[in-house]
């Protein structure tokens, strides 16, 4: 089994959002709407499993590629949340601190994009 990207800060920062956000849709009211939750969850996970199997790949391009494609389940998960606060589902302070967790973790991919993108 692959060890490498287990390492990375950007791959255990997104694993842990996502089981965070496991946890948050994990019962009420979240448990009435099975499409939006869904949704969500998808999001949460796509990002660290692109992660590691962007890590995985033998080249600095696939390592892009997929890299890239959890920066766009990101932004796919930070849009669902607004909706999920809007809509009455996710307490606004409870969305500002899965903001910033998830700005930060857009920038250290974005970081972590441009390192392998110079080499």
């Amino acid at each position: 089994m692959t060890q490498g990207y287990r390492q990375l800060e950007v791959w255990k920062q997104g694993k842990q959002i996502a089981v965070q956000i496991y946890r948050i849709t994990n019962g009420p009211p979240w448990d009435r709407d099975w499409g939006l939750r869904d949704q969500v969850r998808r999001a949460a996970v796509s990002i660290p499993s692109n992660i590691g199997e962007g890590d995985a790949r033998g080249s600095n391009r696939d390592s892009i590629r997929f890299f890239r494609i959890a920066l766009g389940s990101l932004a796919e998960l930070e849009t669902q949340l607004e909706i999920a606060q809007e809509i009455g589902y996710l307490p606004p302070d409870q969305l500002r601190q899965l903001a910033v967790d998830l700005q930060l973790l857009g920038a250290r991919l974005g970081a972590l994009i441009r390192s392998r993108s110079d080499t």
